[in-house]
């Protein structure tokens, strides 16, 4: 295994990491909801009252690169995957946030730092299955 030290930005996660909390912390106190994307964004393709709320968030997550280019550059990024991959594995992250009722956002972020037991379980089993699925693509399969 190799580690890219270039790409260690201790730094800009501890940033990341206090905004995120932040954010969420910020919901609950002023709308009493958690910052749960899949939720948010499930909220709004089945509207229920105060949609604006969600809106508002979801506009805040997508202003946020921009945000961010505007004082440096963007990190690279390459997807070594095919459009239909990408649709695919979109969908099963889907189908799994429903099945688990939450995302790593909701459960990793919001239900560990509540305590919840639930949380705690659905993040495990969040974590195990991304390392058997890297485990499998890069170990077994080769890729």
């Amino acid at each position: 295994m190799n580690v890219d030290w270039s790409a260690f930005a201790p730094a800009a996660g501890t940033a990341g990491g206090l905004l995120i909390g932040a954010a969420a912390v910020l919901l609950m106190l002023g709308a009493g909801r958690i910052a749960g994307i899949s939720g948010i964004l499930g909220g709004l393709l089945a509207p229920e009252r105060g949609g604006g709320w969600r809106i508002a968030f979801l506009l805040g997550l997508c202003a946020a690169p921009w945000l961010y280019r505007m004082f440096s550059a963007l990190p690279g990024m390459t997807v070594d995957a095919g459009t239909p991959q990408l649709i695919v594995a979109g969908l099963l992250v889907g189908i799994g946030t429903r099945y688990a009722s939450g995302c790593t956002s909701g459960h990793g972020v919001c239900g560990l730092s509540r305590g919840s037991r639930r949380s705690l379980a659905a993040t495990a089993i969040f974590m195990t299955a991304g390392f058997a699925t890297v485990y499998v693509l890069r170990h077994v399969m080769g890729g």
